[in-house]
């Protein structure tokens, strides 16, 4: 099986890079953001940052670090036969990495300039018309502090840990470009799909 697990800042275009490997390469791609909003929908919760970090960290105590994996991949097996592999986005604790590289997969670090970042989300929202989030409206100093809260390790080894994802991972790619064609090139290099 090919497995990619996708990981990066927010806005980075992790959600871009695994729609990307399934309409051009034939991959199954699982959010595992949606995955933790599915779930939250049916408790009755906020969809919210917040609410996703605390159930994330719920289940990799119940489950292990690396269950959010192992959902996604339950869900590609399921399917497997349809598909030439499996891209997992959005890996932010450091024990999803591992289970990664245990089933033989990469991690690809998506990163871009924090403004960058910030006007692709709120462009997202605007053509969307609708918040995937309750985060959504946040402002750019907030943008940055609640991105600096999911970046750092808090002693507790379920919650989230960005900035050792960001040192597990195999693949490190800058997508500034406001057009998609060089950073479909570069994913294309480095994975020689």
């Amino acid at each position: 099986m090919n497995l990619i697990g996708i990981s990066g800042t927010n806005g980075s275009g992790k959600d871009t890079l695994g729609e990307t490997l399934a309409k051009n390469y034939n991959f199954l791609f699982v959010s595992v953001t949606d995955i933790l909003r599915d779930e939250l929908r049916r408790r009755g919760l906020p969809l919210s940052r917040k609410y996703m970090r605390e159930l994330s960290a719920e289940w990799r105590r119940q489950y292990g670090l690396g269950v959010l994996v192992d959902r996604a991949l339950a869900t590609y097996n399921e399917v497997a036969e349809k598909y030439r592999g499996l891209a997992i986005a959005s890996i932010r604790n450091p024990g999803e990495v591992d289970r990664i590289h245990e089933l033989g997969g990469k991690v690809i670090w998506l990163d871009a300039l924090p403004k960058i970042r910030f006007d692709r989300i709120q462009a997202n929202r605007s053509s969307r018309g609708v918040h995937r989030s309750a985060d959504d409206n946040l402002t750019f100093i907030q943008f940055i502090a609640a991105e600096q809260a999911e970046m750092h390790h808090t002693g507790d080894e379920t919650t989230l840990n960005m900035s050792e994802v960001r040192k597990r991972s195999d693949i490190f790619i800058e997508n500034d470009s406001k057009v998609i064609e060089p950073f479909l090139k570069k994913i294309e290099k480095s994975l020689i799909l």
